[in-house]
């Protein structure tokens, strides 16, 4: 049976990132900071993984695939405040953008057996959880499944 592309780069990812010393929690993603409260607590900055659909076109029916999927990073932090104080307050508050540029230099252009040129597509920043960030990193590759 063929190597299954969400595992080996949810592996890929979670290795690289916990590499990096700021990184506390990496996982996959189950909507952690909308149900915050009601889960158990994870150490931050947290990174979750989130697969989007998969569209898969058969390069030979039933046995050859391949892709473009979408890997989502929730890059969790504590909201370290408004933007707007002293030099040490804007630098806390927008250290959050180094962080993903930290990310992104672990990530890019990353390749296994099931996928290649793993590589940053979107950025969009969410701040509807109340004392958290979310920054959400999206990264696209080309993906192939081999029966």
């Amino acid at each position: 049976m063929g190597k299954s592309f969400r595992k080996e780069a949810y592996q890929m990812i979670r290795e690289r990132l916990r590499g990096l010393e700021a990184i506390r929690h990496v996982d996959l993603w189950n909507h952690n900071v909308e149900f915050v409260e009601q889960e158990e607590s994870w150490a931050r900055p947290a990174v979750f993984v989130e697969f989007a659909p998969i569209r898969w076109g058969a390069l030979v029916d039933g046995l050859e695939y391949r892709s473009e999927p979408e890997v989502r990073l929730h890059v969790v932090t504590d909201w370290a405040g408004g933007a707007d104080g002293d030099d040490a307050a804007l630098e806390e508050s927008l250290g959050v953008f180094d962080l993903l540029e930290d990310i992104h230099l672990a990530l890019a252009c990353a390749k296994g057996e099931t996928f290649l040129g793993f590589d940053l597509a979107e950025s969009q920043t969410n701040h509807n959880h109340e004392e958290l960030v979310e920054n959400v990193e999206i990264y696209q590759c080309v993906a192939r499944k081999r029966l």
